[in-house]
């Protein structure tokens, strides 16, 4: 099939291969401009971009996909679908009735749970135990159109954001790959929008600890918002990032630090804790937290910042 692969972030990579491999015939791949990255701010390619240069695919970047100019161009195209994943932009009317199959969307979950821009960490920080990939038929809202093919899974009890973002992307791929082989005779499912959840793009500000919560949503939440905004607190006026942790057994008031057979444990809410296994001060490097005790004794009254978040 004639196709135009829309797609920024890594996710997308797998969809974009799959579809390449499996014959389809990419004639055009829209993806974000390369951005400052890193401390040298230097200009950095989309990982689409990367992918599409090495297989050989023409790569556009405008600053704005609704602009005249770029509808004409896609219209020019005349492919049969476009298949977006991760694009980064708003897809405007102009350019949806364009492709007679329609516009495809790969959503990292289970629609019409979790429409938004970070589907798969707030699956995760919000404790779902499963979650998938849903393509569906893009229309005007915020991935509201119909539902087409689904394919589920578990969210394992440790699993990270990036770990479970792999594990979907694959899976996103070859439903993908599916759902364009049997797209005339696909019966799409519309959403009902009264079961819909939000998943709206992460702010540094979710990162911050409330432990006044219960140790396992903390824990949720460190695992949906790694590697950002991560999970951090204060300590003595600085920040304090926790990387890893677990369920403490310490009786502890939230956000009270407590060293037991070298181990550090901090309160949570309902006199619950965690243990505190790998760290980041202010200014230093990640360390494990046995590094860290070996610099650091708390006062008896010593907390971690405590902030009641909205």
């Amino acid at each position: 099939m004639k196709l135009i692969f829309m797609g920024t972030p890594a996710f997308a990579v797998p969809t974009l291969e799959r579809l390449h491999s499996n014959g389809h015939d990419i004639v055009a791949v829209f993806t974000q401009p390369d951005r400052p990255k890193g401390r040298g701010q230097h200009d950095a390619m989309p990982p689409v971009k990367e992918a599409s240069l090495r297989l050989g695919l023409p790569v556009h970047q405008p600053e704005r996909v609704r602009r005249p100019e770029v509808v004409e161009q896609i219209r020019a195209i005349a492919a049969e679908s476009i298949v977006v994943v991760g694009y980064g932009q708003i897809i405007p009317k102009s350019i949806l009735d364009i492709p007679p199959k329609g516009i495809i969307n790969v959503h990292a979950s289970l629609l019409p749970k979790y429409r938004g821009a970070a589907p798969i960490q707030w699956a995760i920080a919000r404790g779902e135990t499963r979650t998938g990939v849903t393509t569906m038929r893009i229309n005007e809202g915020l991935d509201t159109g119909d539902m087409l093919l689904k394919w589920e899974t578990e969210i394992g009890p440790e699993e990270t954001a990036p770990e479970l973002s792999k594990r979907l992307a694959d899976a996103g791929a070859d439903l993908a790959v599916r759902t364009m082989a049997e797209i005339d005779t696909i019966v799409p499912e519309p959403q009902v929008d009264a079961d819909a959840t939000l998943a709206p793009i992460l702010k540094k500000e979710d990162g911050r600890i409330d432990w006044t919560k219960p140790a396992r949503e903390i824990l949720n939440r460190m695992r949906g918002f790694d590697p950002w905004p991560g999970a951090y607190s204060t300590l003595r006026g600085q920040k304090f990032q926790v990387w890893k942790a677990a369920i403490g057994d310490a009786k502890l008031s939230p956000g009270a630090l407590r060293v037991a057979h070298k181990k550090l444990y901090v309160g949570c809410g309902a006199g619950e804790s965690i243990e505190l296994m790998e760290i980041q001060l202010e200014g230093k490097k990640r360390m494990a937290v046995a590094a860290f005790l070996n610099g650091f004794t708390p006062s008896a009254d010593e907390t971690l910042g405590v902030e009641v978040l909205g």
